[in-house]
């Protein structure tokens, strides 16, 4: 693994954790295990370019787990295959690391083009729901809401399972998911 990739690793790791103002340069320097030279020169911005440049490979990654999720035809199944990716890799964690790219949002004041990274994740994340729905035969715009009351529910289970170190915000938002995924 390059420095660079280092240093993203780190940047996505401490802000599932701390957020992006928890994630300090020291706290990625001593968690990559890289001298702060190396930062600067991999990153000339500093802290907000790696953020951001961690908040776009967090992004791909999820992405990515989405689109195989979404290989499964049925929407339904789809989406509740997502949920359990997240319970799973909560659960891993032992609920104390969330989702990068709504910690990526809500340190907008220290990052803002991480912010802007996750809005264009959040983005792509309903485009790829909707498309499912609507080749599922939902209506445009319906699949449109649907999509974005996804994945705002899903971020919200996320954030509430970490913050009650448990599962049951993610299978309730699972629960009723699945069934409103349900079309055809």
């Amino acid at each position: 693994m390059s420095a660079r990739e280092r240093l993203i690793s780190s940047a996505i790791a401490l802000v599932r954790t701390a957020g992006v103002a928890g994630a300090s340069v020291s706290a990625l320097l001593d968690h990559s295990g890289l001298a702060r030279r190396t930062l600067y020169l991999n990153f000339p911005g500093g802290k907000p370019e790696l953020v951001q440049a961690a908040t776009e490979a967090a992004s791909a990654e999820l992405t990515e787990a989405i689109q195989d999720c979404l290989q499964d035809a049925d929407p339904g199944r789809a989406v509740a295959a997502f949920l359990q990716m997240w319970e799973a890799m909560l659960a891993d964690s032992d609920y104390t690391a969330g989702c990068p790219i709504v910690a990526a949002t809500l340190g907008r004041a220290e990052a803002p083009a991480a912010a802007d990274a996750a809005a264009a994740a959040f983005s792509t994340w309903e485009g790829l729901l909707a498309r499912l729905l609507r080749e599922a035969g939902m209506e445009r715009s319906a699949a449109a809401d649907l999509a974005t009351t996804a994945v705002a529910a899903v971020e919200g289970a996320v954030i509430m399972s970490v913050a009650q170190r448990s599962p049951t915000p993610l299978r309730r938002v699972r629960r009723v998911l699945t069934a409103q995924f349900a079309v055809g």
